[in-house]
């Protein structure tokens, strides 16, 4: 499971001539901002010898870790002077070796928070695994690894390398850097630069209202969704697949009538999509080649009188975007109504939690595999026999392992701190700490922060549905490059307004969200959007960004006018816009209005173009050229979203370090698989002011590029979590585990299956039939709700069969 890939050796063959007549094309266009003079260096040529008894040149120190054998030397053969530095390992298990710049006051160059510098040096290598690493001084915590930002090709004679870094992070004042080598061969370096790019670009004009420009703009659009989709997915061609099934509307279900319907932003038409069976509350994903994996959904909605639960299904099915149909696979080896859906970095995908067919928790683990095109048998799959709750986040980590973030739909965390890394090929399981109220972050949203080289979870809000308190404010932030991981306390999500049926009111004290969206936008930020104060309930009208680099949110921006709580979704779109769709609050309604949200930066002025991508089929390592019609800062991937129930752990954004020539931009591709898992991802480049252009679709990896990639070193995969703390004794095998039927929160003794009477109101309203009465009132649920069977809530005073 932990894939490592070999980069691609050199560019396409027809790049720089391409590159060339492309920047003939673009002389009278802005050009991009360049580095240059003074070098910030010092002895960037080996030149000056160390101190009396160093085996180091001046400023340069011997740097690396794990288990290798290796050598240094100063040798004669130089690209200019008289010495150059070789570095060669012999013998690699993991680990890397490099000459780094002294990290200290005298030798480190001093930079500039916000600011981007330009990396060069000369080099010849006769291995393929070398690769710019980039360490940086934090005025707080001191030196730690900041990036690998490029990997040179094979070169046998003195080539130069070049890359920019991401503007500096806040608090760094010293940044070190060098050339490692991470397999076996020899890399020999000279004359190395570090040149601070020029000046900073000018302020962007409004081109909107104040407003605007200051908080965005929702509009909701005239098309209505035409099915109750629970399922949204970002298909590579733009479009968006809305997956309803029975939509959570029992009629539906014993009618037979399931859909879905794709969206074409290009037109604004929905298009309905034959679905063969009950996809609600599937699991989905996007597989290398574009299509979608959907996995389980409903075999059965609970018994009238709630002593039946929900059953799993263990069909799947994929859907191809070409032609907008349903194929089925082979079946799962059992049902998994909530599962998780990760993406692997070889591609297949593996599979958690779940309801059973009868209604019990499901403890198997599924593996799809990509090169079948099936589920595997369950004697093939490594089993831990646990049991993740449903829909658990399960994110994949730098090095192939899975960090569940304690984020999950319905009840308690899993036992345990809440939070903790799967290592599938060891097949252990090991507690992180740190999850503040572990038991109420159900319904709770968890994202790979901005950049995925970064290794950051930001876990968003939460409550409990069986205790059913108001929902928290609190975030939770961890750092996986850390040996011992461990979540510390972020900021708390902003307040907005709340309608708790009587009108909207400001929220107070500790009232937070659950059911919230969280998008990755191409600026860097996350959007934290929607979501209610209690479960299916008293939807919060509330919007803000959380920046990743100074972990802090930015309040007060504009708000969705529609309500979004349970089965809601909010994506990003190729143009950079966000939409959202979806309500279904407890009285069983769904609201079928669709919002559309643009960010700021679309009233900041003209968008920067991609004017040319020489290929869209990349390679892990791989350098790919771009131009652009005038300076741009960044550019990245973005995985399309497959999002549910607040939860899409495959979202991702990857950092592509820029080599800048003009308005050619060579992009650098990570080799590492783990980082970015083969599939199509949205291209964005971006300018200084957080202005993207609109994304160019690319693919990256696939099938011939994955199978000759095994067991290759990679440059990212350093010791990161590498003494998370001992692993828990895995329970026995077992069938499944014990839920009971209230798990979704709902007494079933009202009503029909759709709707949902709360097992335990919400703290405040008074255990009288008035008072609960009351509250079904406020929430618009029907006027005369059937009692089925016993009435444990005394809802039905009068005993004529009806709720209040």
């Amino acid at each position: 499971m932990r894939l490592t890939i070999r980069r691609r050796a050199g560019r396409r063959a027809a790049l720089l001539a391409v590159g060339a007549m492309t920047a003939g094309l673009l002389l009278t266009a802005p050009q991009q901002a360049m580095a240059g003079p003074p070098n910030l260096l010092s002895n960037p040529s080996f030149e000056t010898a160390g101190a009396a008894g160093s085996d180091m040149p001046s400023c340069w120190s011997r740097s690396g870790w794990g288990d290798n054998d290796f050598a240094f030397a100063t040798v004669a053969d130089a690209h200019s002077g008289t010495k150059a530095m070789r570095v060669s390992l012999t013998r690699r298990v993991d680990g890397d070796r490099k000459a780094l710049v002294t990290e200290n006051a005298t030798c480190a160059p001093s930079v500039t928070p916000g600011r981007q510098y330009d990396l060069s040096a000369w080099y010849k290598s006769n291995t393929p695994d070398v690769s710019v690493t980039v360490f940086r001084h934090d005025t707080t915590a001191g030196w730690q690894y900041w990036t690998d930002l490029q990997n040179p090709p094979v070169s046998t004679a003195w080539a130069r390398t070049e890359v920019r870094t991401p503007a500096v992070p806040p608090h760094t004042d010293k940044i070190a850097w060098g050339l490692s080598v991470y397999g076996v061969g020899t890399l020999t370096t000279d004359d190395y630069a570090l040149e601070e790019v020029g000046a900073a670009p000018p302020q962007p004009v409004c081109s909107g209202t104040a407003e605007e420009c200051a908080k965005g703009r929702w509009e909701v659009i005239p098309a209505k969704n035409p099915v109750r989709s629970m399922h949204a997915v970002v298909l590579k061609n733009g479009k968006v697949l809305l997956i309803a099934g029975s939509g959570n509307d029992i009629a539906q279900f014993n009618a037979g009538t399931f859909t879905s319907a794709v969206y074409d932003p290009a037109n604004g038409s929905f298009t309905s999509i034959p679905t063969p069976v009950d996809m609600f509350c599937a699991g989905h994903v996007q597989l290398a080649d574009g299509r979608v994996l959907v996995m389980s959904g409903n075999k059965g909605y609970p018994s009238a009188d709630g002593s039946i639960g929900y059953q799993g299904l263990k069909d799947s099915y994929t859907f191809d975007p070409a032609t907008e149909t349903y194929t089925r696979t082979n079946d799962m080896n059992g049902g998994h109504w909530y599962p998780s859906a990760t993406i692997l970095g070889n591609g297949d995908v593996i599979s958690f939690g779940g309801l059973k067919e009868d209604s019990t928790g499901n403890v198997t683990a599924e593996k799809f595999s990509a090169a079948q095109n099936k589920w595997l048998p369950m004697n093939e799959v490594n089993q831990t026999w646990s049991y993740w709750g449903l829909y658990p986040s399960m994110i994949l980590m730098q090095d192939g392992r899975l960090f569940y973030s304690g984020s999950h739909t319905f009840g308690n965390g899993t036992p345990g701190t809440g939070a903790s890394i799967y290592d599938y090929d060891a097949n252990t399981i090991t507690d992180v700490p740190g999850l503040r109220n572990k038991d109420e972050r159900d319904e709770s949203a968890s994202v790979l922060l901005p950049p995925a080289q970064d290794q950051r979870v930001l876990t968003i809000g939460g409550g409990n549905n069986e205790r059913n308190p108001a929902a928290n404010r609190l975030t939770d932030i961890i750092d996986l490059k850390q040996p011992a991981p461990a979540y510390t306390a972020g900021p708390p999500i902003p307040q907005g307004l709340v309608d708790q049926g009587q009108g909207k009111r400001p929220q107070t004290g500790a009232e937070g969200k659950m059911f919230v969206s969280a998008v990755l936008l191409p600026d860097g930020k996350v959007l934290e959007t929607g979501g209610g104060l209690h479960d299916r309930a008293d939807p919060v009208f509330e919007a803000s960004f959380f920046d990743p680099t100074t972990n802090t949110y930015r309040a007060g921006l504009a708000t969705d006018p529609i309500p979004r709580t349970y089965h809601s979704a909010s994506f990003l779109m190729p143009d950079g816009r966000v939409m959202s769709v979806g309500d279904n609050p407890g009285n069983g309604t769904y609201n079928h209005n669709v919002s559309v949200y643009t960010p700021p930066y679309l009233f900041k002025g003209a968008r920067p173009q991609i004017t040319s991508v020489i290929d869209t089929q990349w390679v892990y390592g791989d350098m790919q050229r771009i131009t652009v019609n005038r300076p741009i800062a960044r550019a990245e991937l973005i995985r399309p979203a497959a999002v549910t129930h607040s939860s899409d752990p495959n979202q991702r954004f990857v950092d592509l370090p820029m080599t800048v020539d003009g308005n050619n931009i060579d992009l650098n591709v990570t080799s590492n698989p783990n980082l970015a898992p083969p599939g199509w991802y949205m291209l964005f480049a971006v300018d200084a002011n957080g202005v993207p252009s609109i994304a160019t679709w690319v693919h990256l990896g696939g099938p011939s590029a994955l199978a000759a990639a095994q067991q290759q070193p990679s440059a990212h995969e350093h010791s990161f979590a590498n003494r998370p703390g001992p692993a828990k004794a895995n329970p026995p095998k077992r069938d499944s585990v014990p839920v009971a039927p209230s798990a979704a929160g709902c007494d079933r003794h009202y009503g029909t299956a759709n709707v949902c009477v709360p097992t335990r109101f919400p703290d405040g309203v008074q255990g009288t039939t008035k008072a609960r009465c009351d509250w079904l009132a406020a929430h618009t649920y029907p006027k005369r709700l059937k009692v089925n069977g016993s009435d444990p809530l005394r809802l039905d005073p009068d005993r004529d069969g009806y709720a209040c």
